[in-house]
């Protein structure tokens, strides 16, 4: 019988897959199951969590709190490639392997709410349009069709636009004497409006496929009778 592959998975960067080569390796020969590479994200992104939350106070934890959301996204690249290296790849495998994502977005972005480097309810915006993006991509595969990624504000790119959001406050904290506040709002708070446009974006791209897909797809039935 022929092990179990996913019907749909996520883009990755050659660069960004290359890194991942000898981990799998190791996670293969140490026999560590890709549910707990999965859980790890988990942890990384509590980590980014924690060091947001006392940026406020210590603003270079604005260091650490990106490179943790980066480690967060190894992990969640690496659990994937593990299970499929090791043939351990399922459909509840598949479960593990989205849900710890959702929870690393909530955790993250709640922790960027209360950094006192922007208003509470930018970070709390921003997590519940990262859950509505990833339920429309996963939509797509409910309703019989395609798993969708598309979109300019899927995963790595949040990551990467927090990313820049957090260090261009460390740098105007560091060296413009604190002022971080521009036009009513924090560089974090506009990084969130940002992401939240993005996000908007993302939802309709995916929205537009997928009824696209089911469209062709009851077409093709039609004409097939």
């Amino acid at each position: 019988m022929d092990s179990y592959q996913p019907a749909w998975r996520r883009p990755i960067g050659a660069i960004f897959r290359a890194t991942a080569r000898m981990p799998v390796r190791w996670c293969v020969a140490l026999g560590i199951h890709p549910n707990w590479v999965s859980y790890s994200s988990v942890a990384a992104s509590a980590g980014a969590a924690l060091c947001f939350w006392r940026a406020g106070a210590e603003p270079w934890l604005l260091i650490p709190a990106v490179i943790l959301c980066y480690v967060r996204l190894w992990f969640n690249m690496l659990d994937g490639m593990v299970a499929l290296a090791s043939g351990k790849a399922s459909p509840t495998g598949e479960i593990v392997n989205e849900l710890p994502d959702r929870i690393s977005d909530v955790v993250i972005f709640v922790g960027v709410a209360h950094s006192g480097l922007c208003h509470v309810l930018s970070g709390y915006w921003v997590a519940i349009f990262a859950l509505f993006v990833a339920y429309v991509g996963t939509l797509g595969q409910a309703v019989g069709v395609q798993r969708e990624f598309s979109g300019i504000m899927s995963k790595p790119w949040r990551m990467v636009t927090l990313h820049a959001g957090a260090w261009i406050t460390l740098a105007l904290l560091w060296w413009n004497d604190g002022q971080i506040e521009y036009g009513g709002l924090t560089v974090l708070d506009w990084t969130s409006i940002a992401i939240i446009a993005g996000c908007v974006q993302t939802v309709c791209v995916r929205l537009t496929r997928i009824v696209r897909a089911l469209r062709e797809q009851e077409g093709d039935h039609h004409a097939s009778r």
